[in-house]
């Protein structure tokens, strides 16, 4: 009896081992297929794009690391694109109103509109967004946008206050405003301030934009400092600066988060949009794994990271992704209007006439735009 059962256990020990070997060898394989080089996905993006609490799930996933390129600024991104061969970036992180331009310069690939939840989409606009489309073909795709208007320090000024541009003339507040340095959107502001919502900020003949120059160079005693990404946020939590120009929510919103006593609005002069789309670079020979993407930032769960993004903040594009944002965290939701029925709801804000997307000068060029910027920041 001993003698049989001890043979049968070495029988049995036997042919596991042999199975075992046989089952364990493909997992051998997976195994030696993970722990390969990632494939490196070069991105050009703003800053936050690129970093784990954004991309780290995806990476995981498919074996690849970003590598990004970080720029502030339609403009500067556009040179960036020009000073490099073709190829240099897989994925370009745009802004709306510059896709156009990348698109006629040839700097970016055709995209299948198919691969995308474009019946998802909040709004109709965002399924066929301004310079996004080129004779029927899909050249970017959004996934992300925020609204500009008032940011300012709670202590200093008030929320009535806040609801015009004309605070940052507010007498307690000289040597105390500050700008985010690009002219685009504090252009756009002053721009809305005078008054040019219809056709709109961007949109302006000769006399009206003298007449915005004019109303800028007025504010100029009031202004403390033209900041970059990092000293925007210092400048506002430290108390240096007590209203921004040219910001919002993507600013004060991860302050707020963190206890400063700072808030954006939208003016009841309007505010502006700010959209960002993801492209394939121009000659990428990774554009398959850039599509996949581009598909998972507007999966549900991409909504999610992009909307809780640490950098700065963003609404959802996507019913699903609005969904997901509220069963992963309602707090964020309900602080940024998305839920039905708040005041701030982004997609309200548009319905009602309060947002103007932000633009490239239509009858001005970039450069009339930016050399007044030059001139405003040296008066």
């Amino acid at each position: 009896m001993t003698e049989k059962t001890d043979l049968l256990r070495r029988k049995f020990l036997k042919q596991s081992t042999i199975v075992s070997s046989v089952v364990a060898m493909p997992m051998i394989l997976t195994t030696n297929k993970a722990s390969a080089d990632p494939v490196e996905i070069n991105m050009l993006a703003w800053y936050g794009h690129g970093e784990p609490d954004v991309v780290s799930e995806f990476e995981a996933r498919n074996n690849v690391k970003f590598k990004p390129k970080y720029y502030a600024g339609g403009d500067n991104m556009v040179a960036l694109i020009a000073q490099s061969p073709p190829g240099t970036y897989d994925i370009i992180l745009s802004d709306g109103e510059f896709v156009q331009q990348l698109n006629e310069s040839g700097y970016i690939e055709q995209l299948n509109a198919d691969d995308y939840p474009f019946d998802d989409f909040l709004y109709d606009d965002f399924t066929q967004f301004p310079g996004h489309w080129k004779d029927g073909k899909l050249f970017s795709a959004m996934v992300r946008f925020g609204h500009l208007g008032v940011s300012y320090n709670k202590n200093h000024v008030t929320a009535e206050e806040a609801m015009s541009y004309q605070c940052f003339w507010k007498p307690e507040l000289a040597g105390k405003v500050g700008h985010f340095d690009w002219h685009l959107p504090s252009l756009g502001m002053m721009s809305l301030y005078n008054g040019n919502a219809k056709p709109g900020p961007f949109d302006i003949d000769g006399g009206a934009w003298d007449k915005v120059q004019e109303t800028t160079m007025s504010l100029r005693p009031q202004v403390g400092g033209f900041f970059d990404y990092g000293g925007t946020f210092n400048s506002l939590k430290n108390g240096e600066m007590l209203a921004m120009c040219g910001i919002g929510d993507w600013i004060t919103g991860v302050l707020e988060k963190d206890g400063a006593p700072v808030a954006s609005v939208v003016p009841k002069e309007g505010g502006i949009q700010w959209t960002e789309s993801y492209c394939i670079g121009k000659g990428s020979e990774k554009a398959g794994l850039v599509n996949q993407f581009i598909q998972y930032m507007l999966s549900p769960e991409g909504q999610v990271r992009s909307a809780e993004m640490a950098a700065y903040p963003g609404f959802c594009v996507t019913n699903g992704g609005v969904s997901a944002l509220q069963a992963a965290n309602m707090t964020e939701a309900q602080r940024t209007g998305q839920v039905e029925g708040a005041i701030n709801n982004p997609i309200r804000l548009i319905e009602e006439g309060r947002i103007h997307y932000r633009d490239i000068p239509q009858r001005q060029s970039l450069e009339d735009w930016n050399d007044f910027w030059s001139e405003y920041k040296n008066a």
